[in-house]
């Protein structure tokens, strides 16, 4: 009896510590599907304004809302809803023997009556501020009671709505697959049918010429399970992208969205600008951002994300603040943490849009964008709440040969990035295996000395407790065949998430330490340094009690990276902290040529005396 209690007990922690690191999809605590309409005449609430985007920021508003009930609870709880009819007419029946319930879809946002109101309660009254983006459709507000298990519908608001729901939005900037290309993408109402999408570009101040756009989108059965393709399920719109080619090195160039509807009449998005990525080999300052597993924020402090995600707005506004000082951003997975509720994918883009629309926003494919059993996903877990990976490969584009295949390679001027998939299989002998020796093999390192190679799982080295507590301190299996590539090619550093902290380890191989310095390397590396930057903005998680020795530095902190390129020999690692931009950790790397090509244990082909 004591050891099957103990083991209660055991089972009871890791459940906790699970919770505590990655948190509950907000939204998957709401029984939306249970939810009863139980409308009462002295229950109201109403929005204003009821048309939005006629200020200076046309796609993003903070409306008002009052409220009140005769029966006021803590538990009442106000919803967000986009399509404003959420009824059971709109509800498709899994199954025909068996009717829709009368609520099916789950809310964009939502918040509980006495936020702000901590009298509610007494009163029976209350008023709510909440921040909107256009999401292309009309916005109603529900009263609730009954709480978040047994929802009853109240009351109903008045609806609201943009001025042009359709208006083309978020812009998302990436590398194309050649270095002098750039890609546009972005998310519209218009569907090609009744509107031409293209993009207006050129030099800044030069002559503009427009490039066609092609266009994406994805229905409920491409999904591959609840709740993305129940409660969770909402229409995506329209994805678009268009390709900027013949890019000239280091030139800013602006641009805007354009629909050329069938009557003639034009819809613009504002004017955003970028700076075209220098050539391979350029001999430029050039500075990049990393980190993974951010996800969103609300700026209104709406409940769902309040201890989802709590870092996210705070590397965001970072981000923005520091534009001017980084060229390319890697977001190495776990984006949004959508989970399988699609209204996320929106307010993601929104809040990045700032830093995307001016920057390439290069993206890894995590377990929370691709997992699902059975849907050829190399683990099988359900961790995409039934995306299994179609969100992530139409909202941002990779200069993948198969977006489906989540792994490509990069050039940014002095730097080669060899971006891994970790959600499908990797080992040796597999298709990304092969893959990744091409990538890591094909470089010219006298003219990209700065070799990368990034990934969302921990496959080289992390002393987070969940790993710890497996003892293998990374992925199961994860160096195994990887790591004779690594060393092979001399890659300098291996970027990983999923762990959320921050971690650095020392230049290393087969667990052992290649060089005994902390912060500044000169020469040879003899191995290659691994950092987990998984402190993006999803909620934190412990390092294991005893800290290996190749464990240089740990922070369980929001953070992020930045890596600065002087020159070919010449380069500067940083760990900034998201709350402050500050710098907690840091080292250089000073080498020559000859240096790359000095060999190291397993780095060169075994000789003999008579070879």
């Amino acid at each position: 009896m004591k050891v099957l209690t103990l083991l209660v007990v055991l089972w009871a922690l890791v459940s906790l510590e699970e919770v505590a690191s990655h948190g509950i999809q907000p939204f998957s605590v709401l029984a939306i599907e249970k939810g009863v309409i139980a409308l009462d005449n002295t229950a109201y609430i109403k929005a204003s304004p009821s048309v939005l985007g006629l200020n200076n920021e046309k796609n993003k508003e903070w409306i008002t809302l009052e409220y009140g009930s005769s029966s006021p609870s803590v538990d009442d709880w106000i919803g967000v809803f986009s399509p404003a009819n959420f009824s059971s007419s709109t509800c498709v029946p899994e199954n025909p023997r068996v009717g829709p319930p009368y609520l099916c879809t789950a809310p964009v946002k939502y918040q509980f009556a006495n936020f702000s109101n901590p009298k509610y309660k007494v009163t029976g009254k209350g008023s709510l501020k909440l921040q909107l983006i256009n999401q292309r459709s009309d916005f109603s507000f529900a009263l609730f009671s009954g709480g978040v298990s047994n929802p009853k519908l109240v009351a109903l608001s008045n609806t609201v709505a943009f001025a042009n729901p359709n208006a083309p939005l978020y812009p998302r900037l990436a590398q194309g697959k050649t270095w002098n290309e750039m890609t546009v993408t972005w998310t519209s109402g218009y569907n090609i049918d009744g509107a031409e999408p293209f993009v207006e570009w050129g030099p800044k101040g030069g002559q503009q010429t427009r490039s066609l756009a092609v266009t994406l989108t994805f229905d409920r059965n491409s999904m591959c399970g609840a709740p993305a393709r129940t409660v969770g399920w909402r229409d995506p719109g329209f994805i678009h992208t268009s390709f900027l080619k013949d890019l000239w090195p280091n030139m800013v160039y602006t641009y805007k969205l354009g629909h050329k509807l069938n009557n003639g009449t034009y819809i613009w998005s504002e004017i955003y600008q970028f700076k075209a990525s220098p050539y391979p080999g350029q001999n430029s300052v050039q500075r990049v951002i990393i980190f993974g597993d951010m996800g969103k924020d609300e700026a209104d402090g709406s409940n769902e994300y309040n201890n989802f995600q709590r870092g996210s707005l705070n590397t965001t506004k970072r981000l923005v603040d520091d534009l001017k000082n980084y060229d390319i951003v890697f977001h190495i997975g776990d984006i949004c943490y959508a989970n399988g509720y699609l209204s996320q994918w929106d307010q993601f883009t929104s809040q990045i849009e700032p830093i995307a629309s001016r920057v390439p926003y290069m993206i890894a494919s995590g377990n929370h964008e691709r997992d699902w059993p059975g849907s050829g996903s190399f683990y099988g877990s359900m961790d995409s709440g039934g995306e299994c990976g179609v969100l992530a490969e139409r909202m941002f584009y990779v200069p993948a040969e198969n977006r489906a295949k989540f792994w490509y390679s990069t050039d940014y001027g002095m730097f080669r990035f060899c971006i891994g998939d970790t959600e499908h299989d990797w080992r040796e002998g597999s298709e990304q295996y092969k893959f990744m020796e091409h990538c890591l093999a094909s470089v010219d390192r006298q003219k990209q000395p700065w070799l990368i190679f990034l990934a969302h799982r921990v496959l080289g080295y992390s002393s987070d407790a969940s790993y710890a507590n497996e003892g293998s301190f990374a992925e199961p299996m994860g160096r195994e065949g990887l790591q004779k590539l690594w060393q092979k090619h001399k890659v300098d550093i291996a970027f990983f998430g999923h762990a959320h902290n921050y971690e650095r380890t020392c230049p290393i191989y087969q667990n052992i330490c290649t060089r005994n310095e902390k912060q500044n390397y000169k020469g040879s590396l003899n191995g290659t340094i691994h950092v987990v930057a998984g402190g993006g903005g999803a909620s934190l998680s412990e390092f294991s009690i005893l800290q290996p020795k190749w464990s240089l530095f740990r922070d369980m902190d929001y953070g992020f990276v930045k890596l600065t390129a002087f020159d070919h020999s010449n380069l500067l690692f940083e760990y900034k902290k998201s709350r402050d931009g500050k710098v907690y950790d840091s080292f250089r790397i000073t080498r020559d040529y000859r240096d790359i090509l000095a060999c190291a244990v397993d780095s060169c082909a075994p000789t003999t005396l008579a070879s």
